[in-house]
């Protein structure tokens, strides 16, 4: 019968127990990461091509915006229509547009703007229509948008609202009906989510 080689073992240090549990730890934490980098909630891509000054949007309000819309290879599927605004001391230029009713990436991008300022915009189909997009419109099931935006200028709603309803008898009066009641005007449809 053939006899096994013994070899001695040393015993294990107290420090070599604590590298490899300090290595399990580290190599669980690599691992969270990966997972969470690879499942992240997709972001929108915002990149400042002319900056602006003064405070950002809030959710609520209305923007003045100048904007083109493409699919990713280049092809426009919507862009702001030039309107007989801006009315001097009423409204500003650009397409005003209620955030409230915008995709939740287009919306996301226009609350990171400042005041004058142009940007690029990226969002992802899952920000923008997802699986769904828009019967009859130009855009495939998940399909990322790219935007240039211009932010001209924004107002809180209720001032947007106010301004409108100053327009809209203004131009009654213009029409000779200065007597009818105006209905109230509100802001362009936008994107819709």
């Amino acid at each position: 019968m053939a006899e096994v080689t013994r070899v001695p073992l040393k015993p294990v240090s107290k420090g070599s127990i604590l590298m490899l549990l300090l290595g399990i730890v580290i190599g669980a934490l690599l691992a969270g990461a990966t997972a969470w980098w690879i499942a992240r909630p997709a972001s929108v891509e915002v990149e400042e091509l002319r900056a602006g000054t003064g405070d950002n949007p809030q959710e609520s309000d209305v923007v003045f915006i100048h904007y083109v819309g493409k699919l990713e290879d280049g092809t426009v599927f919507d862009q702001s229509q030039d309107i007989p605004l801006p009315i001097e001391g009423i409204l500003p230029e650009g397409t005003p547009m209620q955030l409230e009713g915008v995709v939740p990436g287009f919306r996301e991008a226009v609350l990171q703007m400042r005041k004058g300022g142009k940007y690029r915009v990226v969002i992802p189909s899952e920000k923008a229509y997802g699986t769904t997009p828009p019967p009859g419109a130009p855009i495939p099931p998940n399909a990322d948008l790219v935007f240039e935006v211009e932010l001209v200028d924004f107002m809180p709603l209720p001032e947007a609202e106010r301004r409108f309803e100053t327009l809209q008898m203004m131009m009654q009066q213009q029409q000779g009906g200065e007597g009818a009641q105006p209905a109230p005007a509100q802001p362009a449809p936008a994107p819709a989510e």
